[in-house]
């Protein structure tokens, strides 16, 4: 088995409005498609991929197919790399939202949680997210094991910052509701991880890494 990369997508200007985006379909601005370029030449000088999987929203989409294009791949999706719901916080402005929603944004912001507003629970997220990824780890297994000149394929997963961050934490045996110690990407940047032998059969071995970072 390869390395599976966790690619979070480019800006958004949901991103630059510092917006809650969410479910929110939205695709890149000009400078998300800078640096998803850029990630993308990165990633397929740092990887040899034979398989990509992105949440199916739509600014996922477009960065990772800005690295399809260079390795000449399909992108796959898969609904269980959406990002985290955040109810009736999609789309508000952070700093309006105190005065709108101040004691759901209370909640969300002393425990990460609040069912009032609607928000997927994190636990939840950690466990859609962690499956998607073990589920396209076991298929790049079935389609590259045989082949001895494929072994070793690495797996690229394009998705949202609030899914890396809890699918990881689940990923490493950890319960995403109490535990915090893994933030979400930056814009373009990916997390690497290695199947383990020991438990909980994976390992972290890079984290919110970005273009420029592979430059040094």
């Amino acid at each position: 088995m390869g390395r599976l990369v966790l690619l979070r997508h480019g800006q958004t200007d949901f991103n630059v409005q510092h917006r809650f985006q969410g479910r929110v379909d939205i695709s890149l601005n000009a400078e998300g498609v800078t640096q998803a370029r850029a990630a993308a030449s990165a990633l397929v000088a740092g990887f040899r991929f034979g398989r990509i999987v992105a949440s199916p929203l739509l600014r996922a989409v477009v960065t990772a197919q800005a690295v399809a294009d260079l390795v000449d791949l399909p992108v796959e999706t898969d609904e269980r790399l959406v990002e985290r719901g955040f109810g009736v916080l999609e789309g508000e402005v952070y700093t309006e939202m105190s005065q709108k929603y101040s004691r759901e944004l209370d909640e969300y912001r002393r425990v990460g949680e609040c069912a009032a507003a609607g928000i997927e629970p994190r636990r939840e997220v950690g466990k859609r997210v962690a499956e998607a990824v073990r589920a396209a780890a076991v298929l790049a297994q079935a389609n590259h094991g045989d082949n001895e000149d494929a072994r070793g394929v690495d797996v690229l997963l394009v998705l949202h910052g609030a899914a890396i961050s809890a699918g990881i934490t689940a990923l490493l045996g950890m319960d995403a509701t109490d535990w915090h110690g893994i933030g979400g990407n930056d814009n373009c940047h990916w997390s690497v991880l290695e199947q383990g032998q020991r438990v909980p059969g994976w390992r972290l071995v890079a984290h919110n890494v970005g273009a420029q970072d592979t430059a040094r």
